[in-house]
């Protein structure tokens, strides 16, 4: 059975994924909590806010490579500075459309990032990262 998480981020432009993955999560009452940002510098900011208050940083992010103002990528570059100060474990599943060799060896290579999620995500995988969230953790 899956764990039930305080907070869960989505970091995406796309408001359909938002929705998709938003219902997923409350139907399998998966997150007490869920963040939603249109773009990384929305989000950085956001963590840069609340770096030292625990219960706001999320347990699980989903994060999109592509968005407009700030991507995946300068997201992942900006969080890697702040990170040391952040007081909670964040897991960071980098999700995309692109099958791009390039795009996942690159993501492969960051060492924030768990996992790489080619979209659309199926409800079995996001039951099993919440499922597996201590093993990831």
């Amino acid at each position: 059975m899956a764990k039930k998480l305080p907070i869960t981020a989505i970091i995406d432009d796309d408001r359909v994924y938002h929705f998709i993955l938003t219902s997923i999560i409350n139907k399998n009452k998966l997150a007490d909590s869920i963040l939603s940002f249109m773009d990384g510098e929305e989000a950085i900011q956001y963590f840069t806010n609340n770096k030292t208050e625990h219960e706001k940083i999320p347990d699980i992010v989903f994060l999109d490579i592509n968005m407009p103002i700030m991507d995946g990528w300068m997201f992942l570059e900006e969080y890697a500075h702040i990170k040391k100060d952040i007081t909670k474990k964040t897991v960071i599943f980098m999700t995309s459309s692109s099958v791009d060799p390039i795009d996942i060896e690159r993501a492969g290579k960051i060492s924030e990032i768990t996992d790489y999620i080619v979209k659309p995500i199926k409800l079995s995988e996001v039951q099993n990262i919440f499922e597996n969230y201590e093993i990831f953790s």
